[in-house]
C-alpha cells in the first residue's frame, strides 16, 4: 500500500496515555481538533468525512470510497460510502449524531459484513480485501481500471493481485490478462480496452521523437490521447497539446483526443472514430512505421 497515513481512532484510554486529560479531551472534541464518533471511540477531525462517517456508524472505509480515499481510481459515485462491519455487529449504529458536522452529510452506506486482518483501531479496511470488494462492486471495465490503476499508484504490488484474485469469483479471473499497471487513468484504461477490440496492435506509454510520450498508439499510426479537465483544462495546456498534435501530423500520425467523460459515458464515439480510420487505412502507414525503427 501507499505511504499515506493510515487513519485510525482512538480510545479514551488512549488519548489519556498520550498525555491529554479530560478537559484537554473536551477542549479538543469543542474546537473541533477530535471528532467524537460513539462511546469510546475519538477521532482526528482533519481525517475525510467518509473516515468520520465510518467511525461513527462502527466501521472502516472500505471498498471503492477506501480506494477513493488512496487516489485510486473507481466509477462508482460519490456520494456512496462503502464499510466494512465485522460478522459479529448485531446492527449499523445511526450515521447522524445531532450537533455534529455528519448531520450536514449525504453519504448513502453501504455495507460489507465481513471480519477484516487490519489493525483494530484503524479506519481503512485491509487494501487487499477492500480491493477483492471494489472488483465485485463494479462492472468489468471498470473493475479493470481500478486494478490498473491500484498497480500504477502503487496502492497494490504485482505480488498483492495474487492474493486479489485469490478472493474473487472464478467468473472475473479472466479479466487479469487485461490488466496493465501502466495506465495513469482510468479512462486511459477504457481508451485501451476499446481499442483492442480491432485487433490491432496497442501500445502503451510510446515515446514518439519531436513529440513526446503519448497514451496510446494504435495500429502504429493512430495517437489515441484521454483527456481529462484537470490536466487539459487551461488553453497553456490546450496550446502544448495542439502543438504535439501538429507534431505528430509532421510524422504521419494521426491523433484522436477523447475526453474522459466521452470514454466513460459515449464509448461508440471513439470506436466509429478508430472503425472509420482503420477503414481508409494510413497514407504514410509505411513512413511512420520506418521512421519509429530508426529511432
Amino acid at each position: 500500500m501507499t505511504s499515506m497515513e493510515i487513519p485510525r481512532s482512538y480510545s479514551y484510554q488512549d488519548l489519556r496515555a498520550d498525555g491529554m486529560t479530560r478537559e484537554t479531551i473536551r477542549a479538543s472534541v469543542d474546537v473541533g481538533l477530535l471528532f467524537h464518533a460513539r462511546r469510546d471511540v475519538y477521532v482526528r477531525r482533519e481525517y475525510s468525512d467518509r473516515v468520520l462517517r465510518a467511525a461513527r456508524v462502527g466501521g472502516r472505509v472500505d471498498c471503492v470510497s477506501m480506494l477513493r480515499e488512496n487516489d485510486v481510481y473507481v466509477f462508482a459515485a460519490e456520494d456512496s460510502l462503502h464499510v466494512q462491519i465485522p460478522r459479529h455487529r448485531s446492527r449499523l449504529r445511526s450515521p447522524r449524531r445531532r450537533g455534529t458536522p455528519l448531520d450536514r452529510t449525504a453519504h448513502r452506506i453501504v455495507v460489507h459484513w465481513r471480519d477484516d486482518p487490519s489493525d483494530a483501531d484503524s479506519l481503512f479496511a485491509d487494501p487487499v480485501h477492500a480491493l477483492a470488494r471494489a472488483v465485485g462492486c463494479q462492472p468489468v471495465r471498470p473493475a479493470i481500471a481500478t486494478l490498473d490503476s491500484a498497480l500504477n499508484t502503487g496502492f497494490i504490488s504485482e505480488h498483492q493481485l495474487d492474493a486479489v484474485f485469490a478472493m474473487i469469483p472464478l467468473r472475473r479471473h479472466s479479466i487479469r490478462a487485461a490488466i496493465d499497471g501502466r495506465a495513469e487513468a482510468g479512462p486511459e484504461t477504457f481508451a485501451r480496452l476499446l481499442c483492442r477490440t480491432f485487433g490491432v496492435s496497442v501500445e502503451l506509454q510510446v515515446d514518439i521523437a519531436g513529440v513526446g510520450r503519448v497514451d496510446l498508439v494504435v495500429d502504429g499510426w493512430i495517437i489515441v490521447e484521454c483527456d481529462s479537465r484537470a490536466f487539459h483544462g487551461g488553453w497553456e495546456m490546450q496550446e502544448r497539446d495542439r502543438r504535439r498534435d501538429l507534431a505528430a501530423a509532421r510524422l504521419g500520425y494521426t491523433t484522436l483526443r477523447p475526453t474522459a467523460n466521452q470514454l466513460s459515458w459515449e464509448s461508440g464515439l471513439l470506436l466509429d472514430a478508430l472503425s472509420g480510420l482503420l477503414v481508409r487505412g494510413p497514407q504514410q502507414h509505411g513512413a511512420v512505421k520506418a521512421r519509429r525503427r530508426r529511432r
